[in-house]
């Protein structure tokens, strides 16, 4: 028998990801954990950074118009699907990154940077130090409310797991469930925040959802 595939990232992400899983043949749920929304920011001097860092499509997607003032900086994103965002408002992506935002950082100095302005919600992973200068919260995601009836929807699927700060709380939700569910992660770092205790985890090569529904279809089964 076919397991159902649950899908917890926010929305708009989350049709996105069912669209994709359910064209692959796979039944999905949606239970998005978090709902996402825009903060209010002020866009500082560009002058002052070498490079825009984006580690979620939410940042330019959300930004507003004070993301016009930063166009002229080159773009560093991690995964396609943020490099896509930023296009779609303007930006210049310098560089799509495969890993998180660590490896990302990286990157920069690798590559001569030393000044950049980090876009991203109020509750990241990337923090400032190094090479990223400064970092803005543009977006914040609220947790929703979650009742027992959604959880133990999840007893027997593959959930698929988009950010560390979904591992976390899915965790603190599945209780007895844990030992059914089998996880697939957008990273390495997502799998690890997951924790111990679930009937198998696996990462995507890639951080992006072709890579993340490619391994899914193998673990239904």
């Amino acid at each position: 028998m076919t397991r159902p595939v649950a899908v917890l990232r926010p929305e708009p992400g989350n049709a996105a990801t069912v669209t994709r899983v359910e064209a692959a043949g796979l039944t999905a749920i949606r239970l998005p954990l978090f709902d996402v929304h825009a903060l209010d920011w002020v866009a500082p001097d560009p002058a002052r950074f070498d490079a825009l860092v984006l580690t979620s499509a939410n940042a330019p997607r959300l930004a507003g118009p004070g993301l016009n003032a930063l166009a002229g900086l080159p773009v560093f994103a991690v995964g396609p699907a943020t490099a896509a965002a930023a296009e779609a408002r303007g930006l210049a992506v310098a560089h799509v990154g495969n890993g998180d935002g660590a490896d990302l950082a990286a990157t920069l100095v690798a590559r001569g940077f030393s000044r950049a302005l980090l876009l991203a919600g109020r509750e990241r992973q990337l923090h400032v130090g190094g090479v990223i200068a400064e970092a803005i919260a543009v977006y914040a995601s609220d947790p929703i409310r979650i009742d027992a009836a959604a959880i133990h929807s999840l007893a027997g699927t593959v959930v698929l797991l988009h950010s560390a700060r979904a591992a976390h709380r899915l965790a603190e939700l599945a209780g007895p469930h844990r030992a059914s569910i089998r996880l697939v992660t957008i990273s390495p770092a997502v799998a690890e925040a997951a924790g111990p205790g679930w009937e198998q985890v696996s990462a995507a090569s890639s951080p992006n959802d072709t890579a993340l529904v490619a391994l899914t279809r193998g673990l239904a089964d």
